[in-house]
């Protein structure tokens, strides 16, 4: 089976997206997404219809979604149907949420694009990611965006050969595929690519730049 190109990692590992409204973008390498993330979200909240969503600025939330008091929305953001935002949520930097996603208190989500159903439990933090379907992050989970740790900043990613490359990006957190299990405690950090289905065990550090 070929690996896919930077242009079908997207669709590789999310199935729905070229039904979803960010199909205009599925060509795009999964690091060029999630810094466009305001433009794209103001975009797509332009098109919602306001019978179905209540509409405040740049803030959108399906009428269907609950928002728990004590929740921050800032916009850009579009919450989809049936979605729950825990009191204590942070949302910020421009984030898109599909169908019955779910972010639980003390968890924060910055400049990240989350398919139908997937779900941060509770103190988790994701920065400038994409997660896909069915996704499921155990309390405490967290997916890294900066590296921190050294001078030189830009995000490397491994690609289908082994080998590191830069992406030309200072913040990418992970591509997360669909019905991936992110366990309880795990640090996934910056560049991750975790294929669909993936179960990453509790308590563990997954980072890509070390060769496996």
């Amino acid at each position: 089976m070929p690996h896919p190109a930077d242009s079908d990692l997207l669709q590789a590992h999310v199935a729905t997206l070229a039904a979803s409204p960010l199909a205009p973008w599925a060509a795009l390498a999964p690091w060029a997404l999630p810094p466009q993330a305001p433009a794209i979200v103001r975009r797509l909240l332009a098109a919602l219809p306001a019978a179905d969503y209540a509409i405040d600025g740049d803030v959108a939330v399906h009428r269907s979604a609950t928002v728990e008091p004590g929740a921050v929305l800032k916009g850009p953001l579009v919450v989809g149907p049936g979605c729950f935002i825990a009191a204590g949520a942070y949302l910020r930097g421009g984030n898109w949420l599909d169908a019955r996603c779910s972010i639980g208190p003390g968890a924060e989500l910055k400049s990240s694009f989350v398919f139908a159903g997937t779900a941060l439990a509770h103190f988790n933090f994701v920065g400038d990611s994409v997660l896909g379907a069915g996704v499921n992050l155990e309390a405490g989970s967290i997916v890294c965006n900066h590296r921190n740790e050294r001078a030189a900043k830009e995000i490397l990613v491994r690609g289908a050969d082994g080998a590191l490359r830069p992406t030309g990006c200072e913040k990418f957190g992970a591509l997360v595929g669909d019905g991936a299990r992110i366990g309880a405690n795990v640090v996934i950090a910056p560049g991750a690519l975790l294929a669909p289905g993936r179960v990453v065990a509790r308590a563990s550090l997954l980072d890509q730049e070390i060769a496996p």
